[in-house]
């Protein structure tokens, strides 16, 4: 069925303007997004087979690669790039709310919350750095590294000017496992202790070093994992 044998308040540009987008199913916003089909298929089933290419999850849709989209006939460039740069934009929306930081950092899972809408669903691990004053309300966070499938590096050196030009007088350290599993390593364990060495030697403070696996994360500081 073509998007013009469907009544005009059940096509999904008009149902968004008439109802909202919280209306629209999955497959729907993304025919928003496509605009069009092609001579075989419909924007909506055009839609569904690129759902369908990432398994129905919207995580792994964030997570296709632009080459992935094209290998789909009736997408090119045009359609692709409108669906990268929807996510791009929400994933910008989220990390814009959750800088608005209204009470002190006091727990692994106010980090999870700080960090999950930058980590989710990510495929690569990234380290990133809080940091934060002597009331231990957030001044400023810091992507330090973003590796491969399952590793990242750091700067300690990096770490302490940037706290130092910040006025931070305490740090968390923060960074994902792609595979779902916060149980933290070796190289974790031993990258903890480096950086709790270093901070200590010009007089900061590390406060815990917390692993992100999307619904949970794994505080060093409590020695204990949190299902979210």
């Amino acid at each position: 069925m073509g998007i013009k044998d469907l009544r005009a308040d059940e096509r999904p540009r008009e149902k968004l303007l008439a109802r909202g987008a919280g209306s629209l199913s999955d497959g729907e916003l993304l025919a928003v997004l496509l605009r069009s089909g092609n001579r075989d298929s419909s924007v909506l089933d055009l839609a569904r087979e690129l759902l369908d290419l990432a398994d129905g999850r919207l995580s792994a849709l964030f997570n296709l690669s632009q080459d992935r989209m094209l290998s789909l006939s009736g997408i090119g460039p045009g359609k692709a790039s409108s669906v990268l740069a929807a996510f791009e934009l929400g994933r910008r929306f989220l990390q814009e709310e959750s800088a608005v930081v209204k009470s002190p950092v006091l727990t692994a899972r106010r980090v999870h919350d700080l960090m999950i809408p930058r980590m989710k669903g990510l495929q690569h691990e990234e380290c990133w750095v809080l940091f934060l004053n002597d009331h231990q309300y957030l001044v400023g966070k810091l992507l330090i590294s973003s590796g491969g499938g399952n590793s990242t590096t750091m700067d300690i050196r990096q770490i302490i000017r940037a706290a130092l030009d910040k006025g931070a007088s305490a740090l968390i350290l923060v960074h994902n496992h792609p595979s779902g599993n916060p149980t933290p390593g070796q190289a974790d364990i031993r990258r903890t202790e480096e950086l709790k060495k270093g901070l200590s030697a010009v007089g900061l403070t590390l406060l815990d070093h917390v692993v992100i696996a999307d619904d949970s994360c794994y505080s060093f500081a409590d020695d204990r994992m949190y299902r979210v």
